[in-house]
């Protein structure tokens, strides 16, 4: 697929979760890129918060937001949307335009004066209240503009906002086609060390396993491990074990602080350095004819994201730091598995034993996890009703892509493939682990985000005792396909109805559909239909609006999406009283 095939894929998703009539395919725009760049590591959790206004006569916009969970790094996302199905340039006077407009509304957050003046029913006030309160205490800021069109510049130059240094880039059409067509999120991540460093790495070469990886053996300049995670932040970070890191209340982090402002040339001596994986190793000699490393493509660190994001915000925080006398012990593996599953595993493994002194989530290296292993035999087998279609599991990241090109190898053949499993169908680990906890009653943990939900739901398939649980039969997946079937149509319906927060509320309104009606809820008609029939649909649209009156009411001025992680609300809301439901729901047994 290239960049247009895949431009016109791209409207056509946007498209398909579209309610009808739904006049807001920006927010399902900035939807489907935020969760993208949230899953490939470039931001965090996001929110869609959409919002227009004037300040005098300054016009403002945004289309939501990401925040790190120490409120240390605060992302702000700004929209340009036109729906084109044909690859058109986007002027650069327009996305400045874009970046002026979010500036301007985080200019105001951060100096108090745009609280004061939002309506008190105002989604956005939460948020501007929040800016207004972290401001000064944040650590990393970004603007991200977003467009279906192709823009030049990907980036512009910071800009000093309130004392603070903004990053402003642009995630266009072709920079989201990039992450796609390599399935995974390294393939923007090169970095050339001469250029960075002024000469190649010194190093150790070291052949590995034939077909799996070669290693080698190298000691990273400080300066130029800062000015990497600069430059990339947390996509450096391996996906399966990523963290959104900062200095705060981490006492591992606090050491390494004190060691590089107060003895940096001993840092090496007390750092016991990272590990990374790279998909590409350029080796050229360095001056004194040694081998050494010129420049790297796909570099990913799973073990030692807390030394690599100190050294940047030490360096941020204390300027006068010298990082010149720093140098960090790395093992590099350069990977040579080319297929996503079986390279996902072995990174796996990789982080896993290369963590073995931390406390890292076993959870989190899951792609090989019997149950994961079991659905996605399922999926390959179980057939919709009508004996063509079926859903897809990716239990690899890019396996789907990985599909659609081993198999789809002729016009025909692709058309008739996605008119068979259709990305609509496709689901992934943290989608399945969504959709199967608000069904069980838990949107609070739903609400605090693909990763730790995920998390929790790995933790619920093992017994008591650390087995595993019983393996899902074909009775169950389809089950988990009927409950996916409610959630992405809960998602579909809830869109348009609100402002802001509608994954939160179509969360918590699945929470309440189950609560309530779930054990009288046919899962199998469900699967039968492959929908939700429109009587059930009204009812959730009714529930949609108590849930959300709810919500605000008991977040008492809170960010409804930090209210939304609480037990305390998960209790208040499915606590709350709610309309009756229709006596005439086919899906009502």
């Amino acid at each position: 697929m290239d960049l247009s095939e895949f431009l016109r894929e791209t409207q056509t998703e946007i498209r398909a979760q579209m309610s009808d009539g739904n006049p807001f395919a920006e927010m399902v725009f900035s939807e489907v890129v935020m969760q993208h760049m949230a899953e490939i590591g470039m931001t965090f959790e996001p929110v869609v918060c959409h919002f227009t206004g004037k300040f005098g006569n300054a016009v403002l916009r945004l289309s939501g937001y990401a925040m790190s969970d120490e409120a240390a790094q605060l992302d702000l996302f700004v929209s340009l949307y036109e729906g084109v199905d044909e690859l058109t340039p986007v002027p650069d006077a327009d996305t400045k335009m874009a970046v002026e407009q979010c500036i301007r509304f985080l200019s105001l957050c951060a100096e108090g004066k745009m609280a004061p003046k939002l309506d008190p029913s105002d989604e956005v006030l939460s948020l501007a209240l929040t800016i207004q309160e972290i401001y000064n205490g944040l650590e990393q800021v970004r603007v991200y503009v977003l467009t279906d069109k192709v823009a030049k510049a990907k980036s512009f130059k910071a800009r000093e906002i309130a004392g603070k240094s903004v990053r402003l880039e642009v995630m266009d059409i072709e920079r989201l086609y990039r992450h796609w067509s390599e399935g995974k999120p390294r393939d923007e991540l090169v970095i050339d060390f001469i250029k960075v460093s002024g000469s190649p790495l010194p190093c150790v070469y070291v052949p590995g396993e034939p077909n799996e990886y070669d290693y080698a053996l190298t000691a990273i300049p400080g300066e130029a491990l800062r000015f990497v995670y600069e430059k990339f932040g947390s996509r450096l970070l391996e996906a399966n074990v990523r963290s959104f890191l900062s200095v705060k209340g981490k006492g591992v982090n606090a050491g390494i602080q004190s060691t590089l402002r107060t003895n940096p040339g001993h840092f090496m001596a007390y750092n016991n350095g990272i590990v990374l994986v790279a998909d590409e190793v350029r080796y050229e000699k360095t001056a004194d004819g040694a081998m050494g490393i010129a420049w790297m493509k796909g570099m990913q660190i799973v073990n030692g994201g807390q030394t690599t994001a100190s050294l940047y915000f030490a360096k941020k925080k204390f300027p006068e730091t010298d990082l010149s006398r720093v140098r960090v012990p790395a093992k590099i593996i350069v990977m040579r598995e080319q297929d996503p599953a079986k390279e996902e595993a072995l990174v796996s493994d990789i982080s896993r034993f290369a963590n073995s002194q931390n406390a890292v989530r076993q959870s989190d290296l899951s792609a090989n996890k019997p149950f994961h292993v079991e659905v996605e035999k399922l999926s390959l087998t179980v057939y919709c009703p009508d004996g063509i279609g079926r859903w897809f599991y990716e239990r690899a990241a890019g396996s789907y892509n990985t599909l659609l090109s081993r198999e789809g190898t002729t016009p025909t053949k692709l058309k008739v493939l996605k008119e068979a499993i259709p990305p609509s169908r496709k689901i992934t680990k943290t989608d399945l682990a969504k959709f199967i906890n608000a069904w069980d009653r838990k949107p609070d943990v739903v609400s605090l985000g693909s990763q730790k939900n995920f998390d929790r739901f790995m933790a619920s398939l093992s017994g008591e005792e650390g087995e595993d649980i019983p393996m899902p039969g074909v009775a169950e997946y389809k089950a988990m396909i009927a409950k996916a079937k409610i959630f992405k149509d809960t998602q579909k319906l809830v869109r348009p109805m609100f402002q802001a927060f509608q994954a939160n509320v179509a969360a918590y309104v699945v929470a309440v559909l189950a609560d309530r009606l779930g054990d009288k809820i046919d899962l199998d008609r469900i699967w039968i239909r492959q929908g939700v029939s429109e009587e059930l649909l009204s009812q959730i649209a009714i529930w949609a609006r108590e849930v959300n009156e709810v919500l605000h009411r008991t977040a008492a001025g809170r960010m409804v999406s930090e209210w939304a992680k609480k037990p305390e609300c998960r209790d208040a809301v499915l606590g709350a009283t709610y309309s009756e439901p229709a006596k005439k729901i086919p899906e009502v047994r």
